[in-house]
């Protein structure tokens, strides 16, 4: 649900913004002879066709607003949706749900210090490659150590999942 929740904060931000942005262009229509609806229809059709960027950039951004409040409203409905459903979800069904997306978590971890890995060791190459001349050159090493970072062990049901804590 926090998820949901960010994502509906960031979309309502973008609005906003675009919001602000779409104030700051203003069309100033000139010539309008009446305020009948087919003389300002005309005044702006006349406007779009003097400048067409302008126009074009201000139908990108309502577009763009427009798309973005019908992905608020899907997201304030799927979080209305998850509230009501978690309000009437046992504990044990609470506890299953959020166990399983720690799952998930920590597979997505263990798979991101794998490539880590990979990142850390090429570094520490390219690091003895050029150290001897970074001496040389500034009399000191490139690179002095690498530091480890402890990660909790994640306990579910009896069983501990490790997240991999690996030194280079």
């Amino acid at each position: 649900m926090k998820e949901i929740q960010l994502e509906i904060e960031t979309i309502r931000t973008h609005i906003k913004n675009l919001q602000k942005e779409r104030a700051s262009l203003t069309v100033k229509i000139q010539e309008v002879v009446s305020d009948s609806p087919e003389a300002i229809a005309q005044a702006y059709r006349r406007q779009a066709k003097e400048d067409p960027e302008l126009f074009a950039e201000i139908k990108g951004i309502d577009d763009a607003i427009a798309a973005l409040e019908a992905k608020l409203h899907q997201k304030e409905t799927q979080l209305q949706k998850l509230q009501i459903t978690a309000a009437q979800q046992t504990p044990l069904q609470q506890l299953e749900e959020a166990s399983e997306q720690a799952r998930i978590h920590t597979e997505r971890i263990n798979q991101m210090a794998e490539e880590l890995v990979k990142e850390v060791q090429a570094l520490k190459a390219i690091a003895n490659e050029i150290s001897p001349l970074y001496w040389q050159v500034h009399y000191k090493p490139f690179i002095t150590g690498f530091k480890s970072i402890t990660v909790p062990l994640v306990r579910l049901k009896g069983d501990v999942w490790s997240i991999v804590n690996r030194q280079v």
